[in-house]
């Protein structure tokens, strides 16, 4: 029984889009395969790790008939990304619970598993928030926090985003212990407050998926699950339990000490820098006296490196350490001509990096002993 019939490109679109969930190394066999359910021309393609599922449609199938079945993701991708990109490529059900991918004088048999044990995600009776946003709005405030996230931290609720959901404002919120992401877009139809915690998977997943344009994105957000829609896509992420630091305890307001300092050049001197840190520690210098900034670091073989930079700074001198990774995460993911940075005097108080133009961004950075 023929399924779909359609270019290898347009076969490739739905599949890449859905793929990026399944895990290599999976508990449940089914899990490495996707699902594909077809009613008349529609086909849903459909991919889950239990924690995460994307589902998303396309007008290739073939016949009247409605069927169903679930392929070995990887290797189906690996075999379209092999074909030449000329043909059509034909996936038809063949007796023994076979999915035949043919195309021109290439044939391929591959087992399936049926599509009735696949554990597609119950999704709940009611959404307590539902917003839009562009693509791109939406797509900004994960870029903004993103990398301040915490990757298998015993903290599991740092694995992740806080999401601030209150009336007229979505506040996004990242943190690692070290070091505090902080940013906020308006957005109209919220009506009280929540915090959601969003896992880390599905934040990057988000921002492989979206793209900069004006189209919008349904989101919707019950106590367990946070919901997202745009174009052909569904992407439905259950939520991490537990609870966030207070991010506003953790955000200096009382600074005096402010500079600015050109994004690219502080990049630029950074990631020189970098080079004759050690491994282990990432650690540079800071060293602010009138008007200059100078960045410095060693390490085991007595090498050193100094940069320095023309700033505007009248203030008492200042020298402390930060982790240069820290320092060049922000640089590299919020694209502004400059950053504005505030200090105190005392070398144990954080460093605070915001934007000119925007006034939600904050950027906290714990300094470190050198």
């Amino acid at each position: 029984m023929q399924l779909v019939q359609a270019t290898r490109d347009a076969l490739l679109k739905p599949l890449m889009t859905v793929a990026g969930i399944v895990e290599r190394r999976n508990t449940l066999p089914i899990l490495a395969n996707i699902l594909m359910r077809k009613e008349g021309q529609g086909v849903a393609f459909i991919a889950t790790d239990l924690e995460v599922q994307i589902t998303t449609h396309a007008e290739f199938g073939v016949g009247a008939d409605a069927a169903a079945t679930t392929v070995a993701a990887r290797k189906l991708l690996d075999i379209l990304r092999a074909l030449p990109d000329t043909g059509e490529v034909k996936l038809a059900l063949q007796g023994g619970g076979r999915l035949s991918v043919q195309s021109g004088k290439s044939r391929f048999a591959l087992q399936t598993l049926d599509a009735a044990e696949y554990p597609a995600l119950a999704v709940p009776d009611q959404w307590d928030v539902s917003f839009s946003l562009t693509q791109k709005a939406l797509k900004h405030l994960f870029n903004q926090v993103h990398f301040a996230m915490a990757q298998q931290d015993i903290r599991y609720y740092l694995n992740g985003l806080l999401f601030v959901f209150e009336p007229g404002m979505v506040r996004a919120v990242a943190t690692d212990g070290h070091r505090l992401a902080h940013t906020a877009t308006p957005v109209e139809g919220i009506e009280s407050r929540h915090d959601v915690i969003v896992p880390r998977k599905t934040v990057l997943e988000m921002q492989r998926l979206l793209a900069d344009t004006e189209d919008l994105v349904q989101s919707d957000v019950s106590s367990t699950q946070i919901r997202f829609r745009f174009g052909e896509v569904e992407l439905i992420s259950k939520l991490v339990e537990g609870k966030f630091p207070d991010y506003t305890r953790v955000i200096p307001t009382n600074y005096t000490r402010h500079f600015l300092v050109n994004r690219e050049a502080l990049q630029g001197s950074l990631q020189r820098a970098a080079i004759l840190t050690t491994d282990k520690l990432k650690g540079v210098r800071i060293q602010l006296s009138e008007n200059q900034l100078r960045i410095s670091s060693s390490n085991a073989e007595q090498e050193e490196a100094v940069e320095e930079i023309d700033i505007d700074y009248e203030h008492e001198p200042l020298d402390v350490g930060f982790n240069v990774s820290y320092l060049l995460d922000v640089l590299a993911n919020v694209k502004t001509e400059s950053l504005r940075w505030s200090v105190q005097p005392d070398v144990n108080a954080s460093a605070l990096l915001t934007t000119p133009d925007d006034d939600e961004f904050k950027y906290v950075v714990m300094p470190m002993r050198i």
